[in-house]
């Protein structure tokens, strides 16, 4: 609701993405899953294609990984991207659909997809100096990707931007990140937890086509199960840095003041539009 464009306390931050959830549940959820079909339908030709364990396996299955992860980088900036796009206007009452999620950013894919491979490698290295500086940046660079939707900035000028805005709130970053990772985590070990238990089975038996065909079973079962997840569990995460993104500016930048204004100041222009 546009009347809850206002300073909100944690606990209606996180009240207010699962209530976003739950209204426009298909909408996000078919945000998530068109790309991942691609994803998953790529992983499932790998499980096909597989060749012969021999002399060109080792490089096929490292071609084949690498080209996965391509494809990786460009269903997440896709889901995410446009899943920023829909938070916003239905934080903001305006009318969205999926289709229309994703057209503000058609052509910008690649732009995104290379914007989370520049911070995600500047968090990477933090995590190597030891941890802490990582997890300093993660929570600094939190909202980039909603900062180069919605603002259509630059890496640097994204992260600096996140920087900005999340300084003084780092510990609200870090529970929305904690909560949602932990519910993300969680549905992902409830689903492999029958597949690797499957598997123990299948390895104590002895037989060799058992194995084989549980093995098999698994590399189709482990890639579906992930869709499932990503699907239902995955677009809290970004509704919820969406929405830190809108109450950080709230609270250092008067957005709902701004908002309003620009909402008082469109009213007479429609009104003559349709008049005339």
């Amino acid at each position: 609701m546009a009347s809850d464009l206002r300073p909100l306390s944690l606990g209606e931050l996180l009240d207010r993405t699962f209530f976003l959830y739950r209204k426009h549940f298909l909408l996000f959820v078919g945000i998530v899953a068109l790309p991942n079909l691609v994803l998953l339908a790529f992983q499932l030709a790998g499980v096909a294609l597989q060749p012969a364990k021999g002399t060109g396996f080792a490089i096929a299955s490292l071609l084949w990984g690498l080209a996965t992860l391509v494809v990786l980088l460009g269903v997440t900036a896709a889901s995410q991207g446009a899943t920023v796009i829909a938070v916003s206007h239905v934080h903001l009452e305006r009318p969205i659909t999926i289709a229309g999620s994703f057209a503000p950013i058609k052509g910008r894919i690649l732009y995104l997809a290379l914007i989370m491979i520049g911070y995600g490698l500047g968090i990477g290295i933090g995590f190597i100096l030891l941890i802490i500086p990582g997890i300093i940046l993660l929570l600094m660079w939190a909202i980039t990707i909603p900062v180069a939707v919605l603002e259509d900035k630059g890496l640097g000028d994204s992260v600096s931007r996140s920087a900005e805005l999340t300084k003084g709130y780092r510990g609200r970053v870090f529970v929305v990140y904690f909560l949602f990772l932990i519910l993300l985590y969680a549905v992902i070990v409830a689903w492999e937890i029958p597949i690797f238990a499957a598997i123990g089975v299948a390895t104590r038996s002895h037989d060799a086509s058992t194995i084989a065909s549980t093995l098999l079973w698994t590399q189709i079962a482990i890639p579906v199960c992930s869709f499932l997840s990503q699907c239902l569990v995955g677009p809290l995460m970004t509704i919820g840095l969406s929405l830190l993104y809108y109450d950080l500016r709230v609270r250092k930048e008067a957005f709902d003041l701004q908002h309003m204004m620009a909402t008082l100041d469109a009213a007479p222009a429609e009104a003559a539009g349709s008049t005339a």
